[in-house]
């Protein structure tokens, strides 16, 4: 979506989301044109960001916290599909008998 429908969504103006953007908090795609084009993920993220700069927090602390959530799903997601290769595995080793 464009961001001036994330504008609307977050209540955020373009240049704070400009701004977590140029802090890199957030990565919003690119259109062939060179537009920003969020995600409904995209949006999550920076009501979060903007509550927590409420709150007084700084930006490099978000982004230590965000690449910590990010640095965790990925070993979530590295043990789910080695566990589903070992389940695969026994699967596939129990039918051929």
């Amino acid at each position: 979506m464009p961001i001036g429908t994330v504008c609307e969504l977050t209540g955020l103006s373009e240049r704070q989301i400009r701004y977590y953007e140029e802090r890199k908090l957030i990565f919003p795609q690119r259109t062939d044109k060179g537009n920003r084009k969020y995600s409904f993920s995209d949006v999550e993220s920076l009501m979060e960001i903007a509550n927590k700069m409420e709150d007084g927090i700084q930006t490099a602390e978000i982004r230590k916290e965000l690449l910590k959530r990010k640095e965790k799903n990925s070993e979530e997601s590295l043990r789910n599909t080695m566990i589903k290769g070992q389940l695969n595995a026994q699967f596939h080793k129990g039918s051929i008998r």
